[in-house]
């Protein structure tokens, strides 16, 4: 049998990367299951995009991500997109076909909405969404397909949070209201899911607090933050205390990795295997 010396190369495209652990998961995931495979992590500046998409394209790579400042940006580079990122209008993964065109999907929606549905269906649900940034803008198109009955945003901007009401109303059939975010928040009694998509508690601002009435955060609740690091933020340990079903954001971050992976490869890897490894580099 004839040895192959051909990897198959992934990777990311982000400004700044050296914060950024999908390499370890990744790599870890790649390693576990024998793919013959490598994920390579780089920074590279907003003028230098659309070359470090074309070397991905002359050297073959199966695919890789985007993520700050590229996510939008890149779909000008790309040769069509998926269903959810066309809505979505951002893309945090390219994979290459068959034809060697690159398609533009989104799976931070994606990633959370598996990740969700490890504790509850948002088929019929009232969810909060705590921001109306990318991460939100994602994660509110994901539930709304999957059949929320309805999305309130959150968000103290309110030309932002009108923008992500109106693709709401637009293009998914979930009803969507803004609350401007001017006073403390209380969570209404019939939502039934919260998730922050803010960086609100993310490091190194470990304790910061959300502008919540805690004592809204009721024990039928399922709470979600999309923040891996920590593991366990403020708003978690507060709903914890408070009898939610929480919901961190290293699930969101391992699916991600899951569905990148099966585009690229064709695998459907462990996720447990890349949990581990974030849980020794985030602790929990």
């Amino acid at each position: 049998m004839t040895a192959s010396f051909l990897s198959t190369i992934t990777g990311s495209f982000a400004m700044p990367a050296a914060e950024n652990p999908t390499v370890a998961m990744v790599e870890a995931a790649y390693r576990h299951h024998g793919i013959d495979a490598r994920y390579l992590n780089c920074e590279v500046r907003p003028e230098a995009l659309g070359d470090a998409v074309r070397g991905a394209r002359a050297m073959g790579w199966a695919g890789f991500n985007c993520s700050i400042p590229h996510k939008v940006a890149v779909v000008e580079h790309l040769d069509g997109l998926a269903d959810s990122a066309r809505i979505i209008g951002a893309v945090n993964c390219a994979v290459r076909q068959p034809d060697g065109t690159y398609l533009g999907e989104n799976t931070d929606g994606q990633g959370f909405l598996a990740s969700l549905r490890t504790v509850a269906d948002p088929a019929g649900a009232h969810v909060v969404l705590l921001g109306a940034g990318g991460a939100a803008r994602a994660i509110a198109v994901e539930v709304a397909l999957a059949g929320a009955a309805a999305v309130t945003v959150v968000n103290r901007s309110a030309a932002r949070g009108e923008g992500l009401v109106a693709l709401l109303r637009e293009r998914t059939p979930a009803r969507a209201d803004l609350v401007v975010w001017d006073r403390p928040y209380r969570v209404p009694e019939d939502a039934a899911i919260v998730v922050n998509s803010t960086s609100v508690g993310l490091f190194p601002d470990v304790e910061g607090r959300l502008d919540l009435e805690l004592d809204s955060l009721r024990p039928a609740l399922v709470v979600a933050d999309v923040i891996p690091n920590p593991p366990r933020t403020p708003l978690l340990r507060d709903a914890e205390e408070r009898g939610c079903t929480t919901l961190d954001g290293i699930g969101m971050l391992v699916n991600q990795g899951v569905i990148g992976i099966r585009h690229w490869t064709g695998v459907d890897v462990d996720p447990a295997v890349m949990r581990a490894c974030l849980a020794g580099i985030f602790g929990g």
